[in-house]
């Protein structure tokens, strides 16, 4: 999870005290304000999109404010809170849930309904909303989409001389008892067979995989009693005690997953997208994407890493405000961010024929992200209870640590989540 953050956050060393009660700058223009984390190169991503806004629309100025990741969601609140926070700003998906509760972020149906709105709420796949909409309402729109696939190292099959997962996806033969067939032969051939992490996309996505859930599509809590998502659970366990995965969380510090994969160390990983700008700079590597495999006979939802984008409340330029939302996250915003490449799929379908990749199957990606949920969706109720993502996560960790078998784990998953679920209430 560690890595996923420093991958989709990064960090900047810029602040965000912002003061947004100014309503006009200088020539008489609309001015507003942007929070967003990002790395450098990210920020430059960014700007892009403002630029293209600004173009069309002179008359409003938007201020990119990057903010360090590790400090966002902090500052944030306390400016929002405040009267210093900015008029738009990304949010994760726990933070948008918070934000709404308290009645902090614009409601933006009737917006998006509009004829000045660049975009339209219908134009996003259902699965992203999460909880950036509630009850009908719209709080927050994506900026872009990170759909979970698995990669696997050409070199690494042809070196073990094994068939690749496209060949039994090909076959229509690509399911767990492959997947295992395909790690145990890369252990043989003396390389690991897949790196098993540690967060929620990738205990969803394995249990949706078999049919199974832990929410169901209301959000109610249902692990107690789904055997599909016990087996799931125990399906996990097993690949890092037989040794036919490596435990993220047990790598030697400094060691990552990215860098075992390109050093031909591992046959396959999962992840977003977020790992094809720095795996296409090794010319050495070759590689593609495969679909999770599934237990049911068709491909099954996976999950769908997003950040949201929403408007401050108590912006003094709400109207402008939207409308820099509604290009930003529309498709005019994701081609200006995208078209050139990036680390993201677009979120806004019309977008995708301008994103550019090399990647032989990329359509995994967009059928990915138009199948899957968000972190904070009924079927991934748990971003929507604070402090609870974070005990999950500690459970499985111990079991995939070898400290409690799988079993176990399962009760502790089941009275925990119902702990939180009754305090909830």
């Amino acid at each position: 999870m560690l890595l996923l953050l420093s991958l989709i956050v990064g960090c900047s060393s810029q602040g965000s005290n912002v003061d947004n009660s100014g309503d006009s700058s200088d020539n008489g223009k609309v001015s507003l304000t942007m929070n967003a984390w990002g790395n450098p190169a990210e920020i430059k991503v960014y700007q892009r999109a403002l630029d293209g806004f600004m173009k069309e629309n002179p008359d409003i100025n938007v201020k990119l404010v990057p903010v360090p990741g590790d400090q966002y969601e902090q500052k944030l609140l306390t400016q929002i809170q405040g009267s210093k926070g900015p008029d738009i700003f990304y949010s994760y998906e726990p933070t948008i849930a918070k934000l709404i509760e308290t009645d902090q972020v614009q409601p933006l149906n009737d917006y998006l309904s509009s004829e000045e709105s660049y975009t339209k709420a219908e134009d996003f796949p259902e699965g992203l909303w999460g909880p950036a909409k509630e009850d009908g309402e719209v709080y927050g729109i994506t900026t872009d989409a990170n759909p979970m696939v698995m990669y696997y190292n050409k070199n690494v099959f042809k070196e073990a001389g094994i068939k690749t997962p496209q060949e039994y996806y090909d076959e229509g033969n690509w399911n767990w008892n492959t997947f295992k067939e395909v790690t145990e032969q890369l252990r043989a051939a003396g390389k690991s067979g897949f790196i098993m992490e540690n967060w929620w996309a990738h205990w969803y996505s394995w249990v949706w995989s078999n049919g199974g859930r832990i929410f169901d599509e209301e959000g109610n809590f249902v692990l107690d009693k789904d055997e599909k998502a016990q087996e799931a659970i125990k399906f996990m366990a097993d690949l890092v005690k037989e040794e036919n995965a490596v435990y993220a969380g047990s790598l030697p510090q400094g060691q990552g997953s990215d860098a075992m994969f390109m050093s031909n160390q591992v046959g396959m990983l999962a992840a977003g997208r977020w790992f094809e700008p720095s795996f296409n700079q090794n010319k050495s590597l070759d590689y593609d994407y495969i679909y999770w495999p599934s237990n049911t006979g068709k491909n099954e939802p996976v999950g769908v890493p997003v950040a949201y984008m929403t408007v401050n409340k108590k912006s003094k330029n709400v109207e402008e405000a939207m409308k820099f939302l509604s290009y930003y996250t529309g498709a005019p915003g994701q081609r200006d961010r995208l078209a050139e490449g990036g680390s993201a799929l677009a979120s806004h379908p019309e977008a995708d024929a301008d994103v550019k990749t090399t990647i032989e199957h990329s359509n995994y990606l967009t059928e990915a992200r138009d199948n899957g949920f968000t972190h904070g969706s009924p079927l991934a109720y748990d971003a929507q209870i604070p402090g609870l993502s974070t005990e999950m996560e500690d459970t499985f960790d111990l079991m995939f640590l070898g400290k409690q078998d799988a079993d176990k784990t399962i009760d502790k998953l089941v009275e925990t989540i119902t702990k939180y679920l009754n305090e909830a209430k």
